[in-house]
């Protein structure tokens, strides 16, 4: 069959659009893939971002934590020797119920050293458990100390990156709480974040008001945070707050979407 030649170009022209439709569906699906594999590596990035900032001022409270109980073992090492001296002149010199009182001086002294390394011990625990990966297993734990022990590694780890900041941290824990059976790691993870989040807020809050005094305005900000505990029906009920600007309304919608925040680029991802 011999088609006129108006329906042959027809047709060809037809083809033709048609073949290009399909180069234009195939170029945007090769954009779109391209656009999931920068928005895949972006979310590493962003996820890798928060690990490293979460760490880092999970290392510099710790560091914090840690320096007090080294202390104490340091000086009450360095009593002790001092001591041993003067109990070896009682000896010589015969004053044995001297040398006696030196000596239980001297056991007090290794008790203290004892507990304040034990003190160190568990925070040095705390922090493996923190950054250990894979699945935790539940054990029975002390909420209240779990609480308290986040809240100041915290303080310790904002105040490493400001020392101009300074706040109240202020705890109310119920002495009724139970230890429960979870996942003390990731209660910590989270415990860590949310104090995070609050002691940065009331420290970008506190600059603005320093910088109102420095203008001869009044303050009379004082920055609060605070974690309170409650047995209840269910369990326990953990409560935090803070004394910062708040959420502005525009956005408490968006404070569950992943990788949303407030933060300034560069808290967020040094690529």
């Amino acid at each position: 069959m011999i088609y006129p030649l108006s329906i042959y170009n027809k047709n060809q022209a037809i083809k033709a659009e048609r073949d290009k439709a399909q180069e234009r569906e195939l170029a945007q699906a090769k954009e779109i893939e391209k656009a999931y594999k920068n928005l895949k590596s972006t979310q590493s990035q962003l996820i890798q971002a928060e690990k490293m900032a979460s760490l880092g001022e999970l290392t510099a409270g710790i560091a914090h934590e840690i320096q007090n109980p080294l202390n104490f073992v340091n000086n009450f090492s360095e009593v002790s020797s001092e001591l041993i001296l003067e109990m070896n002149e009682e000896i010589a010199n015969g004053k044995l119920d001297d040398a006696k009182i030196i000596a239980d001086d001297i056991r007090q002294n290794l008790d203290r050293i004892t507990l304040y390394g034990r003190r160190a011990d568990s925070i040095v625990k705390a922090m493996l458990q923190h950054s250990r990966s894979g699945i935790g297993q539940k054990e029975k734990t002390d909420i209240n100390a779990i609480c308290e022990e986040c809240l100041r590694l915290s303080y310790n780890g904002i105040r490493a990156k400001d020392k101009e900041f300074h706040s109240e941290y202020l705890t109310s824990l119920d002495p009724e709480v139970p230890q429960l059976h979870v996942i003390p790691r990731d209660i910590r993870k989270v415990l860590l974040n949310i104090y995070s989040n609050a002691f940065y807020t009331v420290a970008e809050y506190d600059k603005e008001m320093r910088n109102k005094v420095e203008k001869n305005l009044e303050s009379g900000y004082n920055p609060v945070t605070s974690v309170t505990t409650k047995k209840s029906a269910d369990g326990v009920e953990i409560r935090i707050s803070d004394n910062g600007k708040g959420i502005s309304p525009t956005i408490m919608e968006k404070v569950f979407q992943p990788f949303f925040t407030t933060k300034p680029l560069p808290e967020r991802v040094q690529a």
